[in-house]
């Protein structure tokens, strides 16, 4: 029986991956300017790395190898919620809806790594030697 903990990290597991493969089909539906290659390029890649580095961070070594994954995660989420402002500043989807649902979607997925990255926070000794 998996713990609330395992489940818990399945979860934000699987949304990760759901929120890079929404995006990518989101992107096919962008209308098409000069801009839009190189936003869906710098979007797909970053919200592809979310769920890739948090895999990468739930199976870390150490707790300074899950920091350091997991800080990896939070730049990622906030750029991924970055690029989706753009796409919405820029009206080059005609999606609304979808375009929502993703931007709230990338903030709760930031919001919960920055905890992550808050709890697992590793405070370096103070050199008591004076």
């Amino acid at each position: 029986m998996a713990t609330e903990k395992e489940k818990f990290i399945e979860n934000l597991k699987r949304r990760t991956k759901k929120l890079a493969t929404d995006v990518i089909l989101f992107c096919d539906t962008l209308k098409n300017s000069r801009a839009t290659p190189v936003i869906t390029y710098q979007l797909i890649k970053s919200a592809t790395s979310v769920g890739a580095n948090y895999r990468a961070a739930c199976r870390g070594r150490s707790k300074a190898e899950f920091f350091s994954k997991i800080c990896i995660v939070v730049e990622e989420a906030d750029e991924s919620e970055y690029w989706l402002e753009v796409i919405d500043e820029t009206n080059l989807s005609n999606d609304h809806k979808e375009l929502s649902r993703l931007l709230i979607e990338a903030n709760e997925i930031s919001r919960i790594m920055t905890k992550a990255k808050s709890s697992a926070y590793i405070k370096k000794p103070v050199n008591s030697n004076k």
